[in-house]
């Protein structure tokens, strides 16, 4: 399939605010439809430079050139992304010896019918498929251990007085662990990538109900309006992307 025809087959739509209360944007967001690949990137709030770090791993996915297979498009994403990693480690270690660069990213790439989702952190990707909307990523955040300890409950995650603490980003260690998940997707499928901003904002249902109802463009802008309207404590990123029926 072409860049063109790619292009054409998936509909994204890709925004970023800085939220209802901070004064910097330390969020990064990447549409590239024409190689199908998408990402979000939240600089790690608290440390220094982090619109420094999530903008670095935008600007290296925006050079991934088209791919001439899966397994090519995959490993120049991971490439990239270790590269980014052993740049922000250097950074940090010019900035000082406590200062961490870091950031999360989550990743979708599309191959044919299958879809791809790398990630490191707490930004998200969820599927939208027939009205039911499904968090395909897995949190790396100290709450979501907790949960899957059976320490506590989902629903109280959100709430968690530790649920900011993410263990995992682009930054923080040497070696870069991303974790990868594959699907299949069917017409008519739509896919979200967003950062903590959006999904501590917004429930689940009020996010499906705007991706089922609206076409990419619109449905990114109104769940960045609906995100400030709640008064979104952090920033707020999201990309939409549609697989047409």
């Amino acid at each position: 399939m072409s860049a063109i025809e790619q292009k054409r087959r998936y509909r994204s739509a890709a925004r970023t605010h800085t939220g209802a209360v901070r004064q910097r944007n330390e969020d990064a967001v990447l549409d590239r439809p024409e190689v199908s690949l998408w990402a979000v990137a939240d600089g790690a709030g608290g440390h220094q430079l982090g619109d420094y770090a999530s903008g670095r791993i935008v600007a290296a996915l925006g050079e991934v050139s088209a791919p001439a297979s899966t397994t090519q498009l995959v490993d120049e994403v991971r490439t990239r992304l270790a590269r980014v990693n052993r740049e922000l480690r250097v950074k940090a270690a010019d900035v000082g010896p406590q200062a961490m660069v870091c950031s999360t990213v989550v990743v979708l790439l599309i191959v044919g019918s299958r879809s791809c989702c790398l990630w490191a952190g707490d930004s998200r990707c969820y599927l939208l498929r027939a009205g039911a909307l499904r968090q395909i990523s897995r949190d790396h955040s100290y709450v979501q251990n907790l949960v899957d300890r059976g320490e506590i409950r989902p629903d109280a995650a959100a709430d968690h007085p530790l649920a900011h603490v993410v263990t995992n980003l682009l930054g923080a260690a040497d070696d870069l662990v991303l974790e990868e998940r594959w699907n299949e997707l069917t017409p008519g499928d739509t896919l979200l990538l967003c950062s903590d901003g959006l999904c501590r904002a917004l429930a689940d249902p009020e996010i499906a109900a705007i991706l089922s109802n609206n076409p990419v463009e619109v449905a990114a802008d109104r769940l960045i309006e609906s995100a400030l309207s709640r008064r979104a404590a952090d920033n707020v990123s999201v990309v939409v992307i549609a697989h047409p029926p």
